[in-house]
């Protein structure tokens, strides 16, 4: 320093800190605050540099050390703002922008940070003016039309978002960033080979860019190459060890894999590193849902709503866990339902209007269906039956089709719809336009409040007639859904409907038309227990809806029943060694319980070979799961309840006439099943007989559940008609 003057170490510090070495543009700042303390571009430098290494807190009190000095300092308050931003303190970094923008309204740089604030905040159209305000101050601002894209992406425009990354890139190629937030842009779109190019080419410009190798491990998982996602998200957290994104992503990617214990680890280091992380909150819940711990699955979805009300998708798992739980009755439910139209549902009210649809009772109709699940998906073994006999007089199919990786199961959907439309990556807002352009007379829900529902798009009525069915037996809570199909054994006539935000219409025999598809070659085999001398009792149903008072009622069987044994369904983990425990608390053997994976739908169906005797699950019992069993010739014992999911093994026993196999009591249950199993030929009677009843019953015969699903919709089609004035 006494070799230059300060000045000149102040302008080697700038060319080394705007060329990128740091430590040498610190240690320079520094030995000039040692000649002069109150040198206030230093200070503010040296909070600049801390704010780029991640230090903000370190960041924000140097900045405003070198505020307290010059008050009227704009590039300083923006850098404040950018700060208190990656701290999470958005009010006072947008406060902090909008003094920079009051102070020098012509600061680009604090137009496009006041952007990045209140897009993070949620104020997508103020975010949108200030990047667009920062554009037309310096129109070849990169940096700024990539912040404009990621505001237009959150807002739900794709399109646009993709356009502004694509003019960043025009303008500044090695920005890494626009690369990276095009890639994640077209992962929303489903364009997931070009997403996985876009991403590739960010981490070339910046191979120690943790953001990009999230995002192309976003796009991996999607693209279903789990193995290659799970190394990308591992990479971005070796350079960013508390990289929350990366690591919650991990987490759905192990969940994915089946690798539960290690997703609910990683799901709470994200949570460890980001408190307030309300997806990582979510995500637990999903993960502990599984495994089955519904408590703590409950517990998590209940904080990531507290951390963000506005997250409906979380408030929709919350209310899906709740139908697996023994302590949640059907109005508990309902009260759930009920606050969540009101909280997202009912502020998009003023997003409906009147309907154009030509009001003529006989005329063709138009009917959508909205699913995410038009793909090899237990849906599809309904819907495909259901498409396949529609009477395309009377009713032109159109599908809204959410699927992210197509497969053979969506051609042959794509097939048998009139019109296809991909709504991958579209809002609400888009999709419902789609529907009320299309003049859909009567739409469909095919989801309720399972994973990857479009509620909000029936929340905005596009169109004048909608329905519920299919995606679990029960309701929405949805006031601008009208409808809800049932039968008469999931909502017995006279049972409360005050339940239900919509109208109950009952199916005349079944809620389900099965089709077994690639099952119809595997053949049924003998009894089991003549191989092996024991009873094998089986339940082949998704892990989480085995509880213990579930396990208890199974416990009274196993203690009649000499030398049986219990196939349960469940993924490696500790899930597992949990439930043995369970089983030794009420003296059995844990020797007498055998666990398997997940499998294939093959594999998964020769299971059944192994199983004499099924044990449904209670109070959520097997749907689908039920019906393959009987299709392999495997009767099912069932529990019925109170709510719509605990009788669906009555309604689907009832239909193939073995409706004594429906306990009404948890005594019954355990007699009805220990006399079975005590009874080797009538087991071997019903073996040999189930599948042919199945093809005989209604729960197979397609054409017949499409004409009623057609007299139904007519019927109300002509009471609309009736009802509605002209327009």
């Amino acid at each position: 320093m006494a070799e230059i003057t300060i000045q000149q170490a102040f302008d080697l510090a700038l060319q080394h800190h705007q060329a990128g070495r740091l430590p040498q543009a610190e240690h320079l700042y520094r030995q000039i605050l040692i000649q002069q303390p109150a040198h206030i571009d230093s200070i503010h430098l040296l909070g600049v540099i801390a704010h780029q290494a991640g230090r903000n807190d370190i960041a924000v009190d140097l900045i405003r050390q070198a505020l307290s000095l010059r008050p009227d300092f704009p590039e300083a308050l923006s850098n404040l703002g950018d700060a208190l931003k990656d701290l999470g303190q958005l009010d006072a970094a947008i406060a902090a922008f909008r003094q920079a923008i009051s102070l020098n309204p012509e600061l680009p740089e604090a137009h496009c940070n006041l952007g990045n604030a209140l897009r993070e905040k949620g104020d997508f159209n103020e975010a949108i003016a200030a990047c667009e305000r920062a554009i037309t101050l310096r129109p070849t601002y990169a940096e700024a039309h990539c912040n404009l894209g990621n505001a237009l992406k959150q807002q739900g425009d794709l399109d646009q978002s993709i356009a502004a990354y694509r003019r960043a890139i025009a303008l500044k190629p090695d920005l890494p960033q626009a690369h990276s937030n095009l890639g994640n842009a077209l992962r929303d779109k489903g364009r997931l080979n070009e997403s996985i190019i876009a991403c590739e080419q960010a981490i070339a410009l910046a191979p120690n860019y943790a953001g990009a190798r999230c995002n192309l491990g976003n796009a991996l998982k999607d693209s279903g190459q789990l193995d290659a996602a799970i190394a990308a998200y591992r990479s971005a957290i070796t350079l960013n060890p508390n990289y929350p994104e990366a690591l919650n992503n991990l987490g759905v990617a192990l969940r994915d894999k089946g690798q539960h214990d290690e997703a609910i680890a990683v799901f709470r280091q994200a949570i460890t590193s980001r408190p307030a992380y309300a997806e990582a909150h979510n995500n637990l819940g999903a993960a502990l849902k599984d495994t089955g711990q519904l408590d703590e699955a409950i517990a998590a979805y209940r904080q990531a709503i507290a951390l963000r009300p506005t997250y409906s998708q979380a408030h929709s798992n919350l209310i899906y866990t709740l139908h697996y739980h023994p302590a949640y009755d059907a109005r508990s439910i309902a009260d759930e339902q009920r606050r969540w139209n009101q909280q997202h549902a009912d502020p998009l009210k003023k997003f409906i209007h009147p309907h154009a649809n030509n009001q003529d009772p006989a005329r063709r109709l138009r009917i959508g269906y909205v699913s995410s699940d038009f793909y090899i998906h237990a849906s599809a073994y309904f819907l495909s039956p259901l498409f396949a006999h529609h009477d395309r007089r009377q009713v032109e199919l159109f599908c809204y089709a959410q699927v992210v990786r197509p497969d053979a199961m969506t051609i042959q959907f794509q097939q048998q719809a009139d019109v296809w439309r991909n709504i991958v990556g579209l809002s609400d807002d888009q999709i419902a336009a789609q529907i009320r352009d299309d003049q859909i007379d009567i739409l469909v829900d095919l989801k309720l409040h399972t994973a990857e529902n479009r509620l909000l798009v029936f929340a905005r009525k596009p169109a004048p007639i909608q329905i519920t069915w299919l995606g679990i037996p029960g309701s929405t809570g949805l006031t601008t859904i009208d409808f809800r199909l049932t039968d008469p054994y999931l909502d017995p006539p006279g049972s409360d409907e005050s339940v239900y935000s919509e109208h109950t219409l009952r199916l005349p025999e079944n809620f389900w038309c099965y089709d077994p598809m690639d099952g119809r070659q595997i053949p049924i085999n003998s009894l089991p227990a003549k191989q092996t001398g024991a009873i094998t009792f089986g339940c082949l149903n998704n892990f989480c809806k085995i509880n213990d008072s579930l396990i208890s009622l199974w416990s009274q069987i196993l203690r009649q029943i000499e030398n049986a044994r219990l196939l349960l369904l469940a993924p490696e983990g500790n899930h597992r060694s949990r439930t043995l425990d369970r089983f030794r608390q009420e003296k059995i053997d844990p020797a007498r319980i055998e666990f398997v994976a997940n499998q294939p739908r093959h594999e998964y169906l020769q299971t059944y070979h192994r199983i004499d005797l099924g044990l449904d699950t209670f109070p959520y019992n097997g749907h689908t799961t039920t019906l393959d069993s009987l299709w392999m010739g495997v009767p099912v014992i069932t529990l019925v309840g109170s709510t719509p999911v605990s009788r669906a093994g009555w309604s689907q026993l009832s239909n193939v006439a073995l409706g004594e196999l429906a306990a009404q009591t948890p005594g019954q249950f355990v007699k009805i099943a220990a006399d079975l199993a005590k009874d080797l030929p009538r087991l071997q009677h019903l073996r040999s007989m189930l599948r042919q009843r199945m093809e005989q019953s209604p729960l197979m015969n397609a054409p017949a559940f499409a004409k009623n699903i057609e007299a139904t919709y007519r019927r109300l089609w002509q009471t609309h008609c009736e009802t509605t004035p002209k327009p």
